[in-house]
């Protein structure tokens, strides 16, 4: 994990090579997510050398859960590898990047909307050298119109799974010693977040500074601990020596980039915004309420570390509508359960 940006140039170069003289592995492409509108829907996956990935589960020990996260993090990603993707009768050619991601959007007509059979499929162009795990893969799309009333966008780190994101050692730990089923997520979050999506009514978008390599282990979490699952928009791997030392660190601006595009995909939703004060959450749900007033019914941060009071007289200052809601610091999930019901988020008779 540590080493995987300075081995980067080498580990692409000798990518290349194995393609060029067809020595690649069996070539997986893995659907990262895809979501959209009654307009639109976006897609994203990456393209991977094949590796073996046994199942998660709560009797392994701590040195195959270390061998779990090394086969994680030493996956080749296959670059210029080319693949078909098709929606609803239209089909698209993408080149993969130097990370392996392939990314694209679809825009849809009338009668793509009454078709209920929504669902993508991608396949690996043939070319020599690369052969593929699978001939063609489908997924379900997650679509919701874009005057559905209400959506959350919350955090996962040191939010809904216990991470220690502010303390470095204890964090790496963590990701290298556990796996999706003995992480441990927050008393309470499964009711809260069921509650927050009324069972699934509305959608559960997850914006984190985790990178795309912890997408299975974040996704099977998420099932096992029987958390509403919604796209995961993850951060892009990039080859940046500040952020070697902190998994889940270096800028935060992708976030407000990712909130930015489902405020505008979805102009007639309101949002919960869930995180935490370990980092820079309330900066950025601020710098979201301010640049889309009207648009936020609730502010709720786990407060990991205290928030002092000059942190909170500069987000109150930074938020000028006098009808935005309360950035909301709360120390554990049953004060955000009471603060929702007390004001119609969640069903009163919800535990």
């Amino acid at each position: 994990m540590i080493l995987r940006p300075v081995t980067f140039p080498l580990r692409y170069a000798f990518a290349i090579i194995k393609k060029k003289i067809g020595k690649l592995d069996t070539i997986r492409i893995e659907s990262l997510y895809a979501f959209g509108n009654e307009e639109k829907i976006f897609f994203k996956g990456r393209v991977i050398e094949s590796y073996k990935q046994s199942k998660p589960s709560a009797k392994k020990s701590y040195l195959q859960n270390l061998l779990g996260a090394l086969r994680r993090y030493a996956g080749s990603s296959v670059p210029e590898a080319k693949v078909t993707i098709e929606y609803h009768g239209e089909q698209k050619i993408l080149e993969s990047d130097v990370d392996g991601i392939i990314e694209c959007s679809f825009s849809l007509s009338q009668k793509d909307i009454r078709n209920k059979n929504d669902r993508i499929c991608f396949s690996l162009v043939p070319e020599e050298g690369l052969k593929p795990e699978q001939q063609e893969i489908c997924i379900d799309v997650f679509r919701y119109p874009s005057s559905h009333p209400v959506g959350v966008i919350s955090d996962i780190d040191d939010t809904i799974l216990i991470s220690h994101a502010t303390q470095t050692g204890k964090k790496f730990w963590l990701s290298i010693s556990k796996n999706a089923y003995t992480r441990r997520p927050f008393p309470g979050v499964s009711e809260f977040y069921k509650a927050l999506s009324r069972d699934g009514e509305n959608p559960v978008f997850y914006v984190s500074s985790s990178d795309w390599n912890l997408f299975d282990m974040i996704r099977d979490f998420l099932n096992y601990r029987k958390i509403p699952m919604g796209p995961l928009l993850l951060k892009d791997l990039h080859v940046d020596l500040k952020n070697i030392w902190k998994s889940g660190g270096g800028s935060h601006l992708h976030k407000i980039e990712k909130i930015e595009m489902l405020m505008n995909l979805y102009p007639g939703m309101k949002f919960i915004l869930v995180g935490d004060s370990g980092q820079h959450d309330p900066e950025i749900y601020a710098e979201i309420i301010q640049k889309f007033p009207g648009r936020t019914l609730a502010v709720y941060i786990r407060e990991i570390k205290p928030a002092d009071k000059q942190r909170r007289e500069l987000l109150k200052a930074k938020i000028e509508d006098p009808e935005a809601p309360d950035i909301t610091f709360i120390e554990n999930t049953e004060e955000m359960i009471r603060h929702a019901k007390t004001h119609n988020l969640i069903p009163s008779h919800e535990k």
